[in-house]
């Protein structure tokens, strides 16, 4: 498993804009259509890593509770589909239903919105405030496929918590951690 680490996007930067299909519903879905005015995460993540593997029951869970207090979630996959027919739009499909995922699992087939917000690996996770500014940009938590360490999405949940409440994110951000975008 090669590693890749993000690149961790400046603090403050406004979330890009997007309209992409959603791989579940059929719809386009662009950010404007989804964004909260309490708090908003963005993934990029793919079927196939292992990293992402490791994490995909975390991540079901983490959006159903943060869905649940006005949080908005969408997921993004830009991997290069030529190369990794793991990461089709269909088998996109397939992965969100079979893992219980109730947000949009979109496909950035052009790879634009994986450069626009600068996302390096699989998984990478962006939390915008209510005004889609960057609150945090880093890691799950510090759990690694075939390490000791729980998976409890800490890192993550504690910035969403913070973003709820209307108070700073810690500024101690570790970067996200696992398969490189796979780009054309």
């Amino acid at each position: 498993m090669a590693f890749t680490e993000s690149t961790m996007l400046p603090l403050g930067t406004e979330a890009p804009s997007f309209t992409l299909p959603d791989t579940v519903s059929g719809k386009e879905i662009s950010l404007n259509d989804i964004k909260s005015d309490k708090a908003n995460l963005v993934m990029f993540i793919c079927n196939h890593c292992p990293y992402v593997i490791h994490v995909q029951d975390e991540l079901a869970r983490l959006a159903k509770d943060y869905q649940a207090k006005g949080v908005s979630v969408v997921a993004i996959s830009s991997n290069d589909v030529d190369r990794y027919p793991a990461d089709s739009p269909e088998k996109m499909k397939e992965f969100a239903e079979a893992n219980g995922f109730d947000f949009p699992y979109l496909y950035d087939e052009s790879q634009d919105v994986a450069k626009a917000y600068d996302a390096a690996c699989t998984p990478d996770f962006y939390v915008f405030d209510g005004d889609m500014k960057l609150a945090y940009r880093g890691r799950l938590d510090a759990s690694r496929p075939n390490s000791d360490t729980p998976l409890t999405g800490e890192d993550l949940r504690a910035a969403l918590d913070a973003v709820l409440a209307g108070e700073a994110v810690s500024e101690v951000q570790y970067p996200s951690g696992g398969c490189g975008i796979k780009w054309k």
